[in-house]
């Protein structure tokens, strides 16, 4: 085990500084300049599914209220949500991996997989960390406020979630529905964004994305589960133990079912038959990924646990597909 202050140079592990769990060839470590890539990884941009499970429920929130609303695809403001909840995403989580990094600095360099991160290893300096955590936090706030008032109050309630998560696996065994609130927050921030209100239909679809992120994030902490017991910190893997597929199921069914409720509140109040019907293969679509992610599931497996993981990209794709495509044959128009 390499001690967390011995130079990275002197270990093959933290050659040029990569982190152990990035992905091979990376853009970050092959093309950035050397100078920003320590903070780039410290805010996980060379592990991008992070941002893409941040980013999705935004979509979805933003595309079933243009269902909703009978809007229209490339209006300048779905254009313009759309756009700052992909940049925002990516400062967002960036903002919450910095900050989870800077609170988990001593647990990190106890850790195999993470104690190679920029923080833990010394290769950015804590003073450094909270500098590079308030540009990003600064960055996200001026894309914050060029949308509605509605949406400005919703999106800053959400530093609350940002800032507990981190503390949540030292207190109780459920820290997965701390990071579902605060991943899922998207669905509502981007509904209030465009329809400037809120009520049911992102409400159940924000327990749905609750319910995905328990799913996935209880695969992705099998593989830290030693390391875990041995620094004292707790998840859902370590509860749920042997019983982990029993309950992924259960995470799958409130997918579905709060899927459901939430386009069942949507065609109560639109017509369209064929879009319905579109979203609900959609929401199923998504139910059949999951139950074949718990089929080839081998929790002693980390590297298993880390491919299922981050297949959840394709997951949340299926139902953004379907919602386009119903939103097309409910406006019959792009524009």
């Amino acid at each position: 085990m390499m001690p967390a202050n011995q130079n990275p140079e002197k270990h093959s592990l933290y050659a040029e500084g990569r982190v152990s769990d990035a992905t091979i060839n990376n853009w970050v470590d092959n093309y950035c300049p050397l100078w920003s890539r320590p903070f780039l990884r410290l805010s996980r941009v060379d592990r991008p599914i992070g941002t893409w499970l941040l980013l999705i429920p935004c979509w979805w929130g933003l595309l079933i209220a243009i269902l909703y609303s009978n809007g229209s695809l490339l209006s300048f403001d779905t254009f313009w949500i759309a756009f700052v909840c992909l940049v925002g995403s990516v400062l967002m989580r960036g903002a919450g991996c910095t900050w989870n990094d800077i609170t988990d600095k001593d647990l990190d360099a106890q850790v195999a997989r993470s104690r190679s991160r920029p923080l833990a290893s010394g290769l950015v300096s804590l003073r450094a960390s909270v500098m590079w955590l308030i540009f990003q936090l600064i960055l996200s706030g001026m894309l914050l406020f060029t949308l509605s008032w509605f949406a400005i109050g919703v999106g800053i309630f959400s530093l609350l979630l940002v800032v507990i998560y981190p503390f949540a696996k030292r207190f109780t065994w459920w820290p997965q529905i701390f990071l579902g609130l605060a991943f899922n927050w998207g669905i509502l921030l981007s509904w209030g964004a465009y329809v400037d209100s809120l009520n049911l239909i992102p409400v159940f679809l924000y327990f749905s994305g609750i319910c995905w992120t328990l799913f996935y994030d209880t695969i992705y902490a099998h593989q830290d589960k030693q390391d875990d017991v041995m620094v004292g910190i707790k998840s859902t893997a370590l509860r749920l133990g042997e019983q982990t597929k029993s309950w992924l199921y259960l995470f799958l069914f409130g997918v579905v079912i709060f899927n459901l409720l939430s386009l069942w509140q949507v065609f109560l109040k639109i017509d369209g038959f064929l879009a319905c019907i579109i979203c609900c293969l959609g929401t199923f679509a998504m139910g059949s990924h999951l139950f074949f992610q718990i089929q080839k599931l081998d929790i002693h497996n980390p590297e298993n646990c880390l491919i299922l993981f981050r297949s959840n990209r394709d997951t949340g794709i299926i139902f953004i597909i379907a919602l386009c495509i119903a939103v097309l044959i409910k406006g019959g128009s792009l524009f």
